[in-house]
């Protein structure tokens, strides 16, 4: 091996220093040049140092007749190698931008099989992240799209690297003929319909033709707009603090935030702050569709506004702001009767319902708000719920899927609500675990 390509294995090697502890590093394995060669440098490097259990995760999307023989390709290339492969076959979802649907299946797999603190290895290269800053500036990305693919980032349970970002193709390419390693050519890297091989094949021959430095310079100016969206996340982190309070309806378990510390910064810090408490969240919104929270913001007090957004939607209540995904945007048929109330009651799309203590004689039923409903309360007489709702703040997004305990025709009690709940009209109490997030991001 000569000094080039030790110095590669030396440089990936140190990339990787911080995460020698992991309980295991699994390599996503397309059977392509970048990831054959990050691959045989692991193992190569695995029968000199100390390392995680290496293993190696194909996703076969199914997308191309000629992609059946590349999981036994990379079959072959691991046994010689000893390292373990699974194979992980994904549905891509139709969509406008079949290559982002195909990145999305591909990265929920990977999600699916990092466990606890293990890492998940991939191999882009300094070349992908000129691409990547190039494709995004033209796309009218902000500070956080134009700091390019990250280094690092959470991923299921465990984390995603990338160590090779320091690396160029060039290298790569070095490294695979001294080695004299196989690899899949993909058709489709030569389809230039697709936007990043047009920019590979087209774009970026006459860049570096005229500036042979560009990917450098590009990559360069990544990392440094990586760091001023470091800064971004500080002033985020700080603005937060302030309007991350809490609220009497905790117990939602959603995610929320105060309005009003929100509605003293300038519109740009606003825009900061939401930016990355959303991000985990779901995809963020393009310039065009912020006028989305300034309606939001700027709602009179009665109105019930609502900013839909991909993954989920933002409503405001009560003076907060909250976000709501997955079962919560979904409707939720009447639950009917209680026949085992000693047992907890799963409510279709809707959480858990349990009532404990004392628990009242006969058939009862759960029903949801229709309208025109009347709780009788000790030392309060007959009472209209809509109003006992409205003395309570209960979010109005709640109110029609908050759990109601009926004796025939009487309205008992109203779950989790303090003085509602059943306490007051005897000796149980009705509680409701809400349905979790489950938008599947981040």
């Amino acid at each position: 091996m000569n000094p080039f390509n030790i110095d590669l294995s030396a440089r990936l090697l140190l990339n990787l220093k911080p995460w020698r502890n992991a309980p295991a590093w699994h390599i996503a394995f397309s059977g392509g040049l970048d990831s054959t060669v990050l691959l045989h440098l692991l193992a190569q490097l695995a029968k000199t140092e100390s390392l995680p259990a290496l293993s190696a995760i194909h996703v076969h999307h199914g997308l191309q007749a000629v992609a059946d023989a590349w999981p036994d390709h990379c079959q072959s290339v691991c046994g010689a190698l000893g390292v373990p492969l699974h194979v992980v076959r994904v549905q891509v979802q139709p969509g406008a931008s079949l290559e982002r649907a195909a990145r999305d299946a591909r990265y929920a797999a990977f999600s699916e099989v990092t466990q606890a603190d293990e890492v998940l290895l991939t191999a882009q290269h300094r070349d992908d992240q000129a691409e990547t800053l190039l494709f995004r500036l033209l796309r009218g990305a902000g500070v956080r799209g134009l700091s390019g693919m990250p280094r690092q980032r959470p991923l299921g349970k465990g984390h995603l690297l990338r160590p090779m970002l320091d690396v160029t193709r060039a290298e790569l390419e070095a490294y695979a003929s001294e080695h004299k390693l196989s690899w899949i050519e993909d058709p489709s890297n030569q389809d230039r319909q697709f936007s990043r091989n047009y920019l590979r094949h087209q774009v970026f021959p006459a860049l570096t033709a005229r500036w042979p430095q560009a990917l450098v310079t590009m990559a360069r100016s990544a990392a440094h707009l990586s760091e001023a969206q470091g800064l971004l996340d500080d002033l985020a982190q700080i603005d937060l603090s302030q309007a991350n309070t809490p609220s009497d309806f905790d117990w939602l378990g959603l995610p929320s935030l105060d309005l009003a510390p929100l509605e003293k910064l300038s519109a740009a810090r606003q825009r900061n702050a939401l930016s990355h408490w959303l991000e985990p969240l779901t995809r963020l919104p393009d310039s065009d569709h912020w006028s989305g929270w300034v309606d939001l913001r700027d709602a009179t007090g009665d109105a019930r506004p609502i900013w839909r957004l991909a993954d989920g939607q933002l409503h405001r209540a009560g003076g907060r702001i909250w976000w709501l995904s997955g079962a919560w945007l979904r409707a939720v048929p009447a639950p009917g009767a209680w026949l085992e109330p000693a047992q907890p009651l799963v409510l279709p799309d809707n959480g858990v319902l349990t009532l404990s203590g004392q628990i009242p004689a006969g058939i009862l039923q759960i029903r949801y708000r229709e309208g025109g409903e009347v709780m009788a309360l000790p030392g309060r007489g007959h009472r209209d719920l809509k109003r006992l709702l409205n003395e309570t703040a209960v979010p109005q997004f709640v109110r029609g899927r908050l759990p109601l305990l009926y004796k025939g025709e009487q309205l008992l009690a109203v779950a989790n609500l303090p003085g509602l709940d059943g306490k007051a009209q005897g000796d149980w109490h009705l509680h409701w675990q809400p349905p979790g997030e489950d938008q599947g991001l981040s």
